[in-house]
């Protein structure tokens, strides 16, 4: 059986879509990955603001 664990190199990363800044998986977001679109709370708010606003 594989392990699944990853070290600190290996994790997989995106790039945030509010602020541009690289940023690596969470172990909270394990079950959404391929939905998180934002490295923080603050960012999810930011880019609500934008897209509303525009």
């Amino acid at each position: 059986m594989p392990d699944k664990r990853y070290t600190k190199s290996t994790l997989p990363e995106k790039v945030c879509e509010a602020c541009g800044r690289p940023f690596a998986w969470r172990k909270k977001w394990a079950r959404d990955w391929d939905n998180v679109k934002t490295c923080s709370e603050r960012c999810k708010g930011d880019l609500r603001r934008k897209n509303r606003a525009g």
